[in-house]
């Protein structure tokens, strides 16, 4: 049998890798970040970093520094943790590059010395906290006697158990030094404590974007509690006594160390989403927004999507069907891949094969699921040939999505969409074209 060829669909496939290109580069420290630098006080400036951006977001900030103010390295105190693969050359600042999603040594011992060059910031000192999506991984400081294995494997069962973000977060935050409030706990002696964030969680909400070390924790004990027992998560006692201690529970609003303390959203998943669409306007596809907080099993969501874009085709309409938030994958199979890889393949199949529909989705981050690396795809293509192609290369499409592998179908058609770090973080895009 011979597979039928995408050279047809090469323009729109095009098309569709520069839709995402531009909604990438719209929340890139690069274009987002200097507006809200503030200028360096009479003390020192205290910058710390983690996250995605957290390399990108620390070039930008040592250039404002160096290039706009002419701060001597001595007045600056610098140091931030990204995942690896995503660090940055950003004089006067220490760059750190840890493990994501599962945490590692590097990381270990990076917070411990962000958490000291916060508890050193005194009276006339300004803390920058620069946060992105990935934070929650890249500072990581276990409390009580939990070791790095043991978060280790309670990481690696939230993620297998198809928990969204929120409820990782909120175990995270109660098992840590750092999460939840208590970074700023730590510096409540500067003279002011800025955190300026590019979100990667839907509805931006400050207290789970990297698990909100520097506001006010709503969540509870209580409530990680419940998650654990819900989602059938193992504990070791060590995490079972940080769980029960009333001790433990993180620091809510009105606690004095919030009192200076500043954040501001710079960058939001809507901003590369209404980047994309701009995008797809010019190209003559009318934007169809279903916004930035798509949540739910991305085979679930795909099918949806699905029978959203075969309608349009019905009615004859040229559209960009465009949408944001982040997908979760219950693990079943033994394959790999992430949400948007899934989602990818769940929509080949919905569709079958419709002619005129076109399809991509992608991690803004560069990276999809996958095993940690920098090399990790970012997600997937999809066009009316791809259910084809796959049974000509002798792959069963619904066989590899029961089995979670939608890596390994995509790197056999050539159509993961591999960007590589993009150093910035802003959730998934997706964008489906119709005509």
């Amino acid at each position: 049998m011979t597979a039928p060829s995408s050279a047809d669909h090469a323009a729109p496939r095009a098309l569709l890798l520069g839709i995402l290109d531009e909604a990438i580069a719209a929340a890139h420290p690069a274009r987002c970040l200097v507006p809200h630098l503030p200028a360096p006080g009479p003390g020192r400036l205290i910058i710390l970093g983690a996250g995605k951006a957290g390399g990108s977001m620390a070039a930008v900030a040592s250039r404002f520094y160096r290039e706009e103010h002419g701060v001597d390295g001595s007045r600056i105190v610098g140091l931030a943790v990204a995942r690896h693969g995503y660090g940055e050359e950003a004089p006067m600042i220490r760059m750190v590059e840890a493990g994501h999603p599962v945490p590692d040594q590097a990381g270990i011992d990076a917070t411990a010395d962000a958490l000291k060059i916060a508890a050193d910031a005194g009276p006339e000192d300004d803390v920058l906290v620069l946060l992105s999506g990935g934070g929650s991984a890249n500072w990581i400081a276990p409390a009580g006697e939990l070791t790095l294995t043991e978060k280790q494997a309670i990481t690696k069962a939230l993620l297998r158990s198809g928990a969204p973000i929120d409820e990782i977060n909120c175990v995270r935050k109660h098992l840590s030094r750092i999460k939840g409030g208590r970074l700023a706990l730590m510096a409540r002696n500067a003279r002011s404590i800025l955190t300026l964030a590019i979100s990667d969680v839907p509805h931006d909400d400050p207290a789970v974007i990297a698990s909100g070390p520097t506001v006010p924790d709503p969540s509870t004990l209580e409530q990680a509690r419940a998650i654990c027992e819900r989602r059938g998560i193992p504990l070791p006692a060590t995490a079972k006594a940080l769980l029960n201690d009333p001790v433990n529970e993180t620091p809510k609003a009105g606690d004095a160390a919030f009192a200076r303390a500043e954040y501001r959203i710079i960058a939001r998943p809507i901003d590369a989403l209404e980047a994309a669409a701009e995008a797809a306007r010019r190209a003559g596809y009318e934007p169809v927004m279903l916004g930035p907080d798509v949540e739910g099993e991305a085979r679930e969501v795909a099918a949806e999507h699905a029978k959203l874009a075969l309608t349009y085709r019905a009615d004859g309409a040229k559209v960009a069907i465009i949408s944001g938030g982040e997908l979760t994958v219950t693990i079943k199979g033994e394959g790999h891949g992430g949400p948007n890889q899934e989602y990818a393949l769940a929509l080949a199949l919905a569709l079958d094969g419709a002619p005129g529909i076109l399809g991509i989705a992608a991690d803004t981050d560069g990276t999809d699921g996958g095993r940690g690396e920098a090399t990790d795809p970012a997600g997937g293509l999809v066009d009316p040939t791809t259910l084809a192609r796959a049974r000509a290369a002798g792959l069963d499409p619904a066989a590899m999505l029961a089995d979670n592998d939608s890596t390994r179908f995509f790197d056999t058609l050539g159509d993961l969409v591999q960007p590589g770090p993009t150093r910035t973080n802003v959730n998934d895009c997706r964008v489906i074209l119709v005509g």
